[in-house]
């Protein structure tokens, strides 16, 4: 033996090392490994959820967003219509007040013709009744003066 080398000892190192690799290899290496392999399964399952996940928030998005386009064009029409017919509400409303006061003008007119005739008709009943009352004065005020003419001529003796 050359340099103190046992052979014997050498490949009992190697059989060792060789059963301590084969242990290890099985023992530590395949679980560690399963585990990481599992891991990485999980991680590139969520990762591929969430980027599907992604796209449908994203074409989600998209379409709310155009739905919010057209509910905005759709409340900007409706307001439209709304104004218009307030508009006409309020046009019809003014004609209808028009209408209202034409006839309560007609009305009060006619009622004022009406009123003015009853109190000419009054009035002429009043000046009539006045008339008369003043005829009848005036006949029984100059009937009382004749009569007292006539007695005072009659009472009087005759001076011619």
């Amino acid at each position: 033996m050359p340099l103190n080398i046992d052979i014997q000892q050498i490949l009992l190192h190697l059989l060792n090392f060789v059963i301590l690799f084969a242990v290890m290899y099985f023992v530590l290496y395949k679980p560690v490994k399963a585990f990481i392999d599992n891991r990485d399964r999980y991680f590139k399952e969520k990762e591929d959820e969430t980027s599907k996940a992604l796209e449908e928030a994203t074409a989600a998005k998209d379409e709310y967003e155009a739905k919010l386009r057209g509910a905005a064009e759709e409340i900007k029409t409706m307001k439209a219509e709304a104004q218009k017919d307030v508009r006409e509400d309020a046009d019809k409303i003014r004609s209808d007040a028009k209408k209202e006061a034409k006839n309560i003008l007609t009305t009060a007119k006619l009622k004022a013709e009406h009123d003015t005739e009853v109190m000419i008709k009054n009035a002429n009943s009043e000046i009539c009744e006045l008339a008369r009352q003043a005829a009848e004065n005036f006949v029984i005020t100059n009937t009382s003066d004749a009569y007292n003419s006539f007695i005072e001529a009659a009472d009087a003796p005759d001076e011619d």
